[in-house]
């Protein structure tokens, strides 16, 4: 009997773990497949992926729990998204480190803010397919010092940043040599103001940010060294941008892709210039 006993038990506590290992991958209760409600997590501060604005003005939508609106690129994305299948969209405003905590959590269904698709990420989240392609350029003043570099060899001796946790700052300005890099900025507005204060010569970012940025900042240069060999090296998976699920959410991952089969690199940019031509130029 006691044998028994003590193998109905291990029984039960096998089922329970399992239940319990299962409850940390897939949709949850509250995910959009079963309310049709999709919550999307982003900065609301990353022209022209996403920002805040006062108003609903160009198909601003409206902040979770918050009296302002977001837009942008990722907005708009997300737009179509749930136009397609028929859900309401919910943007949640948050700090870009806490996105793909939220993501993990359920705190929210995706992150839509302008992510590259890593393996390091991928570790702990999954994601769609591209939803844009994004080189990596460098942004200096226009008058500056290094305003005529011909590469990223012509910045030895600058002093850089870029935004925090991102390929920009742990992977490209590694590459530059003789370089001075500062501490990482917390969004892409403090990296920008790094710039425009002289606090910096330079900062790495993606081409949609810096076209972005030059249009808030005219004193700005925008310097691309893409397809030459004196460019930063990055790998494919560093330079696609897509959507963040939850670890597992197949469904979820599915339903995305299917809406980004109908679009083309076409339609992306001019997704793109649509955002940039309404960014507000504080952000």
């Amino acid at each position: 009997m006691m044998k028994r006993f003590f193998a109905a038990l291990l029984v039960c506590v096998m089922v329970i773990s399992l239940v319990a290992c299962g409850s940390k991958s897939g949709p949850g209760k509250n995910s959009v497949l079963k309310t049709g409600v999709l919550r999307v997590g982003m900065e609301c501060a990353y022209a022209p992926y996403n920002w805040t604005q006062a108003d609903d003005s160009n198909g601003g939508v409206p902040i979770f729990n918050s009296s302002d609106y977001a837009y942008g690129y990722d907005v708009m994305m997300a737009k179509k998204i749930c136009e397609t299948n028929g859900w309401t969209l919910e943007i949640h405003k948050l700090d870009w480190d806490s996105i793909p905590i939220a993501v993990q959590s359920g705190e929210v269904d995706v992150g839509i803010c302008g992510q590259s698709i890593t393996a390091k990420r991928m570790e702990t989240v999954d994601f769609s397919d591209p939803y844009y392609y994004a080189s990596i350029v460098t942004l200096v003043k226009a008058d500056g010092k290094y305003a005529g570099a011909t590469g990223i060899s012509g910045f030895g001796g600058a002093t850089c940043t870029s935004q925090i946790n991102t390929v920009w700052y742990d992977v490209c300005l590694q590459q530059i040599e003789a370089v001075n890099i500062i501490p990482a900025q917390e969004t892409a507005p403090a990296m920008l103001v790094a710039l425009e204060s002289g606090a910096v010569d330079l900062v790495c970012t993606d081409y949609p940010t810096a076209l972005a940025a030059i249009t808030a900042y005219p004193d700005l240069k925008l310097m691309d060294f893409t397809g030459t060999e004196d460019n930063y090296k990055v790998s494919e998976e560093e330079i696609n941008i897509g959507i963040s699920c939850m670890k597992g959410n197949t469904g979820l991952v599915s339903k995305l892709n299917d809406v980004l089969k109908t679009m083309t690199n076409e339609d992306y940019e001019e997704m793109m210039k649509a955002a940039i031509a309404v960014q507000p130029l504080s952000q």
